[in-house]
């Protein structure tokens, strides 16, 4: 199935080291993860996640390379 055919509503998650994904609306959100208040169908929603998660180390190594100076 290619995007044009997916007809699905998904949201975008985010989980505590600022990784983000998508996950299909309406169903439940595994632990850890978080919507970000963004839902639409899956073309936006990866344009979302496109748009803002331009650095795709987790925090925690963002973080601590921060730290090392």
């Amino acid at each position: 199935m290619d995007n044009s055919e997916d007809l699905r509503r998904y949201q975008v998650v985010v989980n505590d080291e600022e990784q983000y994904s998508i996950w299909l609306e309406g169903s439940e959100i595994p632990a850890g993860w978080s919507p970000v208040g963004i839902t639409g169908d899956r073309v936006r929603c990866l344009a979302y996640i496109d748009e803002v998660w331009t650095d795709l180390r987790p925090r925690s190594l963002r973080e601590r390379l921060t730290a090392q100076g």
